[in-house]
């Protein structure tokens, strides 16, 4: 744009310091540089605030937009240059000179609380679940099994790094062009942080290439664009480089649960215990308890579990900050449940499947309650046959050739295994959203929704819905997402619930567009509105088809003068808001057949199965899709990815030469068992989301299939698994029993 500035952001490079100066002059000199900005500059901007209200007691741990006395992680924003083109704008960014106090740096999460500031310490808050009698279930129980997991630090790691473009307009109005899967949210965020009423910033999202969580915060740059376009009267546009993306962007994961279950004689799990800790980073950004509710919440699964009880801890560190990743809390929780369910199992020996088997819920208790609230919501999973997913499962892995190549493989001693995870995940989170459909004159159909798209198929899923109401083919659809000032309320792209909440949102405004359509029809044609249909575009007098006018026709019809002569409201279009109190929870199966390398601790993923009910799938290529993607993430976090920082608070992946993303080397063969055996009662179209379910279970599918093939139940503690850690874990054991030539 003509006249843009851009930002370059200094940051911090230690892990925790008191800031003693800041010298910018050096850099204010060089030419094309137009402004520096500290923390004293940006003083009277608050912290970013929280999704969720009423979380006072974390308001000490939100971050600001600049640090202005101490900084307490490395990568976080200290200065905000501000110069004509980019390459200024980096080398301004290198004269800046920070001199800095060094602190005590916090880089273990178990470690006794420190001091966070005079009124607060590291432990910023408590997350407790519980229901039941836990206390006498242990007392009563004829086997009690505790296992230690954990899952390390590893994030989503879009294709397109973060950037925003903001501009003022000639009346005072901000308009931000960037990536942001809640931009109401950040609107109204935005507009309040800067003084602004509501109407004066818009957001305006275009092609993103993926989210994965990490798009779903306010980050310290968005704001600083949006105030430096209205400070400095120009466009200020902002690109992150992949360095920075690995220790500004929001992290995630990194939990250790100590898990336990108390097990009467029958083999029947009564309780479950457990305690952990999630390393926040050294902010708490907008997603606030997010992560850690979700855990707590979401990690009894697919089980009856009559008692349970969840202690979990949000501590503080000196590390990037952390947010959500694609199942949030549930791929961590998942590790820790399903990695207990293989630790009963290896106790009562037996065959894990066997226990699973065992601790379902059953189909006929559906819906089945808990009494636990997620994301603020009454837990209450809606539909589903547990056991039934399961059989299925087996069945079709054992179609699909992985028992047949599991014994092939142990006959040429082979270190291989095959391992089996469960999962329930939540999607379609209200508590409303919405859709308007508009036809013109030409018979173009738009729909506006409050969504936003970060490459999961929303304009395809929902023109499908749209299109299929009203017969017409969906490349006559056009459908806008993103965009704060075409629709006034819009909650976003997260939780698995665009299908879901926009779907049937949309699906209404379909069908009340095509009631006001065949009353406009029956004017022209002469006909009662009751019979008339909708056949490829075209309204006709059903049994009379040569009696028929186009979508574009009765949409002309409805112009303010046509609209007046037959009594209607002007314009053919109708808008449609769908509301909701309840989650939604589909749910699958992961199976994985992995072989161990003796020698190096290396482990390939041969063949993998997720096997998953989303009740209706709107488009079963689309889902595919979504599942394949969900399983090359998850196998990241199971063997791959990991932030690892020193004991001075260093981080140690800060490019992809440390930061080991899998390619399409690592990715196995993936089936997907698609199932529609449970619509949801909860919408319409008995559709669940099905965005994160291939990610879900990945983790703790691998882990059982490596202690099956090393012959060691519990071998795999800790994600990812490393070379370096499973080797460790060979020397460790003591060789298995099977006969070598059965491995």
């Amino acid at each position: 744009m003509a006249g843009e500035l851009h930002m370059r952001i200094v940051r911090s490079p230690v892990a925790h310091a008191r800031i003693t100066h800041i010298d910018v002059e050096a850099a204010l000199e060089l030419p094309g540089v137009v402004a520096i900005w500290t923390g004293r500059d940006t003083a009277e901007i608050p912290p970013i605030d929280f999704r969720q209200e009423g979380l006072t007691d974390l308001y000490p741990y939100r971050q600001p937009i600049l640090a202005e006395r101490e900084v307490r992680y490395v990568g976080e924003p200290l200065a905000a240059v501000f110069a004509r083109d980019p390459y200024a704008a980096e080398d301004a960014a290198d004269l800046v000179f920070v001199d800095f106090d060094e602190l005590d740096v916090v880089v273990d999460p178990r470690a006794d609380p420190a001091p966070f500031d005079e009124d607060s310490d590291t432990e910023a808050a408590l997350v407790n679940v519980s229901y039941g009698d836990v206390e006498a279930a242990f007392a009563a129980a004829h086997r009690r099994v505790t296992v230690e997991v954990s899952v390390g630090r590893h994030t989503g790691v879009p294709m397109e790094t973060r950037g925003a473009l903001a501009v003022r307009e000639h009346h005072g109005r901000i308009v931000m062009y960037g990536a942001a899967k809640v931009p109401h949210y950040n609107r109204q965020a935005i507009a309040l942080m800067l003084g602004l009423g509501i109407d004066d910033v818009v957001l305006r999202e275009g092609h993103v290439g993926g989210g994965f969580g990490v798009r779903g915060e306010l980050y310290p740059e968005d704001v600083l664009v949006c105030l430096a376009a209205l400070r400095l009267n120009a466009p200020v546009k902002w690109i992150e480089d992949r360095k920075e993306h690995l220790v500004a962007t929001n992290h995630s994961r990194d939990q250790v649960h100590v898990i336990e279950a108390a097990v009467d004689a029958d083999g029947f799990i009564t309780a479950v215990r457990d305690e952990f800790w999630l390393d926040q980073g050294a902010y708490v950004r907008s997603h606030a308890a997010t992560v850690p509710n979700l855990t707590a919440a979401m990690l009894p699964g697919p089980y009856v579990i009559p008692a349970y009880e969840c202690r979990g801890h949000i501590r503080l560190t000196n590390k990037t900050p952390a947010g959500t990743y694609r199942a949030p809390g549930r791929y961590e929780g998942t590790f820790a449940r399903e990695r207990l369910l293989d630790a009963v199992a290896a106790e009562l020996g037996e065959d894990p499947i066997v226990t699973r088997r065992r601790n379902l819920i059953a189909h006929e208790d559906m819906p089945f309650a808990r009494p636990i609230r997620a994301l603020g919501t009454e837990m209450e999973y809606d539909s589903g046959d547990y056991p039934s997913i399961l059989e299925k499962t087996l069945a079709y892995v054992d179609d699909k050739g992985l028992c047949a190549e599991l014994d092939e493989r142990r006959a040429s001693e082979e270190w291989v295994g095959l391992g089996f995870a469960f999962f329930v995940e939540k999607s379609g989170l209200g508590p409303y959203e919405g859709a308007r459909i508009d036809v013109d004159d030409d018979g173009g159909i738009r729909v506006v929704t409050g969504a936003a798209s970060m490459g999961q198929g929303v304009e395809t899923a929902i023109a499908q819905v749209c299109g299929d109401v009203l017969d017409v083919s969906v490349d006559g659809i056009r459908v806008v997402h993103g965009q704060t000032d075409e629709i006034d309320y819009g909650l976003g792209a997260f939780a698995s619930r665009v299908t879901v909440m926009t779907g049937t949102a949309t699906q209404m405004a379909a069908r009340a567009l095509l009631v006001k359509a065949r009353e406009a029809a029956a004017h022209l044609l002469e006909a009662d509105p009751a019979d008339i249909g909708m056949v490829a575009g075209n309204l006709e007098v059903v049994g009379a088809p040569e009696r028929r006018v186009s979508l574009a026709e009765v949409a002309r019809s409805l112009d303010p003068s046509g609209a007046k002569r037959t009594g209607m409201v002007p314009t053919l279009s109708a808008e449609a808001w769908f509301t909701t109190e309840h989650m939604t929870y589909p749910y699958g199966v992961h199976a994985a057949l992995v072989r161990v390398d003796e020698w190096t601790g290396g482990v390939e993923i041969l063949r993998y199965v997720v096997a998953y009910d989303i009740g209706k799938a709107v488009n079963p290529m689309l889902v595919r899709g979504q599942i394949v993607g969900g399983a090359a993430q998850g196998l990241g976090g199971a063997l791959l990815e990991e932030f690892v920082y020193s004991d001075d608070g260093q981080p140690l992946a800060t490019s992809f030469m440390d930061y080991l993303l899998p390619t399409v080397t690592e990715m196995p063969p993936v089936d997907v068992l698609l199932l529609e055996d449970a619509p949801t009662p909860l919408n319409p179209m008995g559709v669940k989301g099905a965005g994160e379910g291939g990610t879900t279970a990945f983790g703790a599918a691998v882990a059982a299939a490596i202690d099956d093939a090393l012959d060691a139940p519990g071998a795999v503690t800790r994600l990812p698994v490393s070379p370096e850690r499973l080797r460790k874990v060979i020397c460790n054991i003591q060789r298995s029993p099977r006969e070598k030539g059965e491995r």
